[in-house]
């Protein structure tokens, strides 16, 4: 059984910083990609950002000048550095990893989510 924990939400004032865990437990053989994505209330998950295993990085929306992700493959930990927080920021940000658990097998998992307010 994996587990991914995120950690670090909480309430931040707009144009603050944040900086969100996701330390992935339990019979974890090796992850590949990593990946954050948020939800905000009624609207749809949206990627954020993923990372390769080898550091590769891509930011599908508007957020890489603000947010950076970045990963320790020995900790097993994924990381998001949130910088000058605006508006549309506010979300539950959620953690994915694709994760071999043996040298054959590999499977999805998501965290719960940590929810990032903003306040104004």
């Amino acid at each position: 059984q994996v587990h991914l924990v995120e950690s670090g939400g909480g309430l931040v004032q707009s144009g603050g910083s944040l900086r969100l865990s996701c330390a992935g437990t339990g019979n974890i053989y090796r992850i590949n990609k990593m990946a954050w994505y948020r939800q905000a209330p009624g609207k749809e998950r949206d990627l954020v950002a993923t990372i390769q295993r080898d550091g590769e990085t891509h930011y599908p929306g508007s957020v890489q000048d603000r947010f950076i992700i970045s990963r320790d493959n020995a900790k097993n930990t994924l990381y998001l550095q949130m910088s000058n927080l605006k508006a549309d920021d506010p979300a539950v940000y959620s953690c994915y990893a694709a994760v071999q658990v043996s040298a054959s097998y590999d499977f999805e998992y998501w965290g719960l989510g940590t929810q990032v307010p903003v306040s104004y």
